[in-house]
Order: structure tokens, then C-alpha cells, then sequence
């Protein structure tokens, strides 16, 4: 079967569909470039819950014991668990096997430096070099790695989550939580988390299942209505949704309202900023103008990223920023790991709720600053991207920031970004404004200008 053409790696990882487009040999042998890649030490790997895991997680086993890399499997965890504990347990590298958030059809790959961040995109560039040159590095017969099994990740990494938060905190307030698993990783992680900190959980959809038959491996506020009712019918103080490989959460307040995650990092980063005012967050380009309000009141600054855990995650390590966070509900607190992590969010906004003493509704009312998003992503084909992307540049009406897609500026408190997917082919369209009509409106016009493409 040939490999996927073009750039393997797009904005998180290398992603493709098993048995259509990519096999096990395929990943065998970008493996063994990703262990040329490393050239050294141990490697830690491991998969979430998705369809065609555990054959590619041999696959990737194989590839890198061919190159000479030592291998530490973890078994099915969370993508977070896995960075925390690449960089804790000393391991030179990581490779996760995952998706994210994608269709349950998809299935991919991640790669992580020691220090457990996704390796940057010159170093991405270095393994496809390797890819397309064919110049892998095999070992001999006497000097092919070795696999053992490493069972103390989740352990690892829970327990490193409780370092970074006031556990007596949390436990005073006992907390009842929803948990919605949304049949993905975070099932063998955050419940645990969770009861450690002396909440009272409920747990929606927790059998790992790659076929995500609940409501698909993406957290929104669409999807995530069950999770809504059952706060409601609880009477819960607040609920929380994962994706498919636990790096990402969105929540929702006692009343049932589920908050994007741009507005949930946003008070986070207060919360954040209040313990080191005049810090920096680190955010893409897509989230809401609130953040740099909030920031403000701080005395702290903002930094806008391109699109992309990685860019935002590395950003934070070149700036030493307190906080970062994505619109899609990746939040990043550096003070454990500087990669998303949606168990490590649900921890830090239970600190929050338990240090404001109010309900979750009051504090994001009190804290956030009101503007309506709107967001949606169209089909294309990827031949007309680079088309319609050029026609929305041109019939732009306001300023124009080019960070990652093209950001217009209608006016100082109203925007629209048109930016193509870097894992899927769909364009992402997402409109701010003042109010809700408006926002709508934006993304009417450009979603119309993407269709006419």
C-alpha cells in the first residue's frame, strides 16, 4: 500500500486512515526513521483506544527496534500520561499511536522529544527527510533493540498531577463532577484523578471503545448534551468532556452550560495570572479576544501561535509562559508539563472553583468579559485549497493578520479566520463578535466565499 504523499506531518502528528490510505508497513518504516531520528536511548511508545492500536503499536515497536532503539511499552493511556512520563522517567523519546479528536476511521502518530513536548517542525522535516531518502539507520542482528513492558505510567502520571495542586483544597469543597469519557483514553486515568481528590464522580460513557459510539472522539458544545442533562439531573457543581486521547477538556457549569475551551483557558490563565501576575499565556490565533482582556487586568501578556498543540506548547518553553491554552479545550500548564492535558485542566479548574467559593456559573461571569464565537469547517478538495484561500485573502475588507490562515479584523472587537485543517480536509472557519447576530452573519459570508471556491 503507498504511504501518504506529501507532508507526513500535519498539525498534530502524522495522521491517516488504516487499510485505505496507510498500513503496519507504513508505520513500521516511518518508525524505524523516527528511531534514526533519535539515534539514541530508550524509547517510550504507547496507544489510545482507537481501531488498529495495538497493530500499530507493534508496528511502531518494530520500526524502532530495527533501528537499535530500546522500547518501553505503556500500554492503552492517555497521550498526556504518556508525555509526562517520557520526560519524568528519563526516556529519550515518546511516540504515541493516536488520533486526537479525529473520525474514529483515522488512527496516526506522535512523536515527543525528552522533555515529552512533540518535536518541532524543523525536527518533523528531519524525519521526513530520512522518510523520503530511504537513509534509516538498521541495526545488525547483534544490536536490534529490546521491548520490555513499563507499567508505571498512569501511576506516574496521576501522581504528578496531585504535586501541582492543592489537594486539601479540592477535598474540602467535595466536589460532584460529571465526567463524560466520551469512550476514550482518560477512562483509565481521570476517574482515579478524580476520586484522589475526594469528589463525588459520575461517569458517562466509560468503556473504551475506538468505534466512540456515544458521541464521537471531539468534545463540543454539541455534542456533549448528555453530559449537559445528567449536571442538571445530579445537581452537580460541574461537568467535564475528554477527546479521544484525553489531552483535551471541555467543561460545563452547574446550570448545564458547556463553555468552548477558549473560555474556559481564559479564566484558568486568570486564575494562573492572579498567582504570577504580569505573566504570558500563549494561545493560537483562533481563540477569543477574552484572554488578552483578562491578561490585562494582570498585568500579563499574550502571545498568538499558529494553530497546533506543538507551536504552542514550544512557544511556552522558548517564552517561559505561565499558561497556554487552545479554543478546542487543550489547556497547557507548564508548571507539570508544558503539553495539553485534559486530567491536569480538570485539576486546576477544581483549584479555581474551590479558591473563588462560588458557583461555576458566578465565577466565569464574574471573570469573563461577554463575546459570542461562532465556528464551523467545510468539505473541500484539497487541490482548491490554495485557490480559495488566495480569494478570501483578496475580498478581505479590514486588517489582516496572516499568523496561520487569514485573520480579518472587521473592526477592534470583531473578527474572522479562514484556515485550512493541517489533519483533515476541511477548511476551519471562526467568526467573534460583540453579539451573536454578528458573529453569525461573519461566518455566513465566508462560509459562502469557501463553498463558491
Amino acid at each position: 500500500m503507498e504511504p501518504p504523499r506529501g507532508i507526513l506531518f500535519g498539525t498534530n502528528g502524522v495522521r491517516f486512515i488504516p487499510g485505505v490510505n496507510a498500513d503496519p508497513g507504513f508505520v513500521m518504516r516511518l518508525s524505524e526513521c523516527i528511531g534514526t531520528y533519535f539515534a539514541e536511548g530508550d524509547i517510550l511508545v504507547g496507544r489510545d483506544g482507537r481501531f488498529w492500536g495495538e497493530t500499530l503499536l507493534y508496528a511502531v515497536t518494530s520500526g524502532l527496534m530495527s533501528s537499535g532503539r530500546n522500547v518501553a511499552e505503556a500500554g492503552l493511556v492517555p497521550t498526556p500520561a504518556l508525555q509526562y512520563a517520557t520526560k519524568s522517567l528519563g526516556y529519550r523519546g515518546g511516540v504515541m499511536v493516536t488520533a486526537s479528536h479525529n473520525p474514529p476511521e483515522y488512527n496516526g502518530v506522535k512523536v515527543f522529544g525528552s522533555d515529552g513536548v512533540e518535536i518541532n517542525r524543523l525536527d518533523e522535516q528531519r524525519v521526513e527527510k530520512v522518510f523520503r531518502e530511504g537513509s534509516v539507520t538498521r541495526a545488525n542482528w547483534r544490536d536490534v533493540g529490546t521491548s520490555r513492558s513499563e507499567p508505571s505510567v498512569v501511576r506516574t502520571y496521576l501522581q504528578g498531577i496531585l504535586s501541582k495542586v492543592n489537594t486539601k483544597l479540592i477535598s474540602a469543597r467535595k466536589f460532584s463532577i460529571v465526567m463524560d469519557l466520551g469512550n476514550g483514553a482518560q477512562a483509565v486515568a481521570a476517574p482515579y484523578l478524580l476520586d484522589g481528590l475526594g469528589c463525588k464522580v459520575i461517569t458517562l460513557n466509560a468503556t473504551i471503545d475506538g468505534a466512540f459510539p456515544a458521541r464521537g472522539p471531539e468534545p463540543t458544545p454539541g455534542t456533549l448534551g448528555d453530559l449537559s442533562a445528567a449536571v442538571r439531573a445530579a445537581g452537580a457543581d460541574l461537568g467535564v468532556g475528554y477527546d479521544g486521547d484525553g489531552d483535551r477538556a471541555i467543561f460545563c457549569d452547574e446550570k448545564g452550560t458547556v463553555y468552548w475551551g477558549d473560555q474556559s483557558g481564559s479564566l484558568l490563565a486568570d486564575y494562573v495570572l492572579e498567582k504570577k501576575p504580569g505573566g504570558t499565556v500563549v494561545t493560537p490565533i483562533n481563540s477569543s479576544q477574552v484572554v488578552e482582556l483578562v491578561a490585562a487586568r494582570r498585568r500579563g501578556k499574550v502571545i498568538r501561535t499558529r494553530v497546533g498543540t506543538g507551536d504552542v506548547s514550544r512557544t511556552i518553553l522558548d517564552r517561559g509562559a505561565a499558561f497556554g491554552f487552545e479554543e478546542n479545550g487543550g489547556s497547557i500548564y507548564p508548571d507539570h508539563i508544558p503539553v495539553r492535558d485534559g486530567a491536569m485542566a480538570t485539576a486546576l479548574m477544581l483549584e479555581c472553583l474551590a479558591a473563588r467559593g462560588l458557583p461555576f456559573s458566578k465565577v466565569m461571569g464574574n471573570t469573563l468579559p461577554l463575546f459570542f464565537m461562532t465556528k464551523t469547517k467545510v468539505q473541500v478538495q484539497p487541490e482548491k485549497v490554495k485557490e480559495i484561500m488566495r480569494k478570501v485573502e483578496r475580498q478581505a475588507d479590514g486588517r489582516i493578520e496572516k499568523v496561520d490562515g487569514i485573520k480579518t479584523w472587521v473592526d477592534d472587537k470583531s473578527w474572522v479566520l479562514v484556515r485550512p485543517s493541517g489533519t483533515e480536509p476541511i477548511i476551519r472557519i471562526f467568526a467573534e463578535a460583540e453579539t451573536q447576530e454578528k458573529a453569525d452573519s461573519l461566518l455566513r459570508s465566508r462560509v459562502k466565499l469557501v463553498k463558491s471556491g
